[in-house]
C-alpha cells in the first residue's frame, strides 16, 4: 500500500467489486456476511466492516421506504376505521397486504429477477391496490346484514358470490395490463420490470387468498364479538343478582 487511510482514528481499506450477473449481488452479499466476513473477524480481533456505495444507498432507501410504508398503513387504517366505524374490520381488509408481498417475492422468483429498490416501490403501490377486493367484499357483507337482515354467515356468503366475478375480472385485467411490461426484453424496460412484477403477481396471489381468507376472518370476528357479548351479559347478570348492601 502506498497510502494509509483512516476514519475516526481507525485504519480503513476499501474493497470494490462488480457482480456479474448483477442479479446475483444479494447472493454474494449474503455469502459474505454469513461465511467470509465472520471468519475474518474471528481471525483478526478488532476488525469491523460496513457496506458502502450502492449497498449503503440501498440500505438508506429501504429505511426511508419502511418509514413511508408504516405511515401509509396507518393512514389506510384510519380511513377504513372511519368508513366502517370499526376497529377490527380494517385489519381484516389490510390482511391482504402481507399476502400480496409474498406473491411479489414469488413473482420475482418465477421471472428470474432479484428484489430491488424498484421492487419495493411496486410493493408500496401494491399496498393501496390490493385492498380493493377485500374492501368491496366486506362492504357488501355489511350492507347485506343491514338492508336484508341476513346473519353474518349468509351475508358474507352472498357477498362472496356477488363480488366473485368483479374481483376476478379486476385482478385479471390488472395482471394482463402489466404483462407487456413484465415480458418486455428490451434493455430500457428492464429498469421498470421489477415494479410491474410486484404489482402483477402480488395482486393475483392476494386475490385468490382473499376470496378464502376474508370470509373466514369475517366469521371469526363475528364469533369473537358474540363471545364478548355473552361474557358482558354474564357479568351483568352476576352484578344484578349480587346482594346489595
Amino acid at each position: 500500500f502506498t497510502t494509509i487511510n483512516r476514519r475516526d482514528s481507525r485504519r480503513v481499506t476499501s474493497v470494490q467489486s462488480d457482480v456479474s450477473p448483477p442479479s446475483d449481488s444479494n447472493l454474494v452479499i449474503n455469502t459474505l456476511t454469513s461465511d467470509v466476513l465472520p471468519e475474518l473477524q474471528a481471525r483478526y480481533p478488532g476488525l469491523s466492516y460496513s457496506f458502502e456505495g450502492q449497498q449503503a444507498d440501498m440500505a438508506e432507501s429501504l429505511q426511508s421506504l419502511g418509514i413511508g410504508m408504516i405511515a401509509i398503513l396507518f393512514v389506510m387504517y384510519a380511513i377504513l376505521a372511519i368508513l366502517f366505524s370499526s376497529y377490527s374490520q380494517p385489519l381484516m381488509i389490510m390482511i391482504a397486504i402481507p399476502f400480496s408481498i409474498v406473491g411479489a417475492v414469488i413473482g420475482h422468483f418465477i421471472m428470474g429477477f432479484s428484489m430491488s429498490i424498484i421492487s419495493m416501490f411496486g410493493i408500496i403501490a401494491l399496498a393501496g391496490v390490493v385492498i380493493n377486493d377485500s374492501l368491496i367484499l366486506i362492504n357488501l357483507a355489511n350492507k347485506n346484514r343491514k338492508d336484508k337482515g341476513l346473519d353474518s354467515f349468509e351475508a358474507v356468503v352472498a357477498s362472496a358470490q356477488q363480488r366473485f366475478r368483479p374481483i376476478i375480472l379486476t385482478t385479471l385485467t390488472t395482471f394482463l395490463g402489466l404483462a407487456p411490461m413484465m415480458f418486455e426484453t428490451s434493455r430500457q424496460a428492464r429498469f421498470l420490470i421489477p415494479m410491474a412484477i410486484s404489482l402483477g403477481y402480488g395482486i393475483v396471489f392476494a386475490t385468490f387468498l382473499t376470496l378464502i381468507l376474508i370470509p373466514s376472518l369475517y366469521m371469526i370476528n363475528e364469533d369473537i364479538k358474540q363471545g364478548l357479548r355473552k361474557i358482558k351479559s354474564w357479568f351483568r347478570t352476576i352484578n344484578n343478582r349480587a346482594p346489595k348492601i
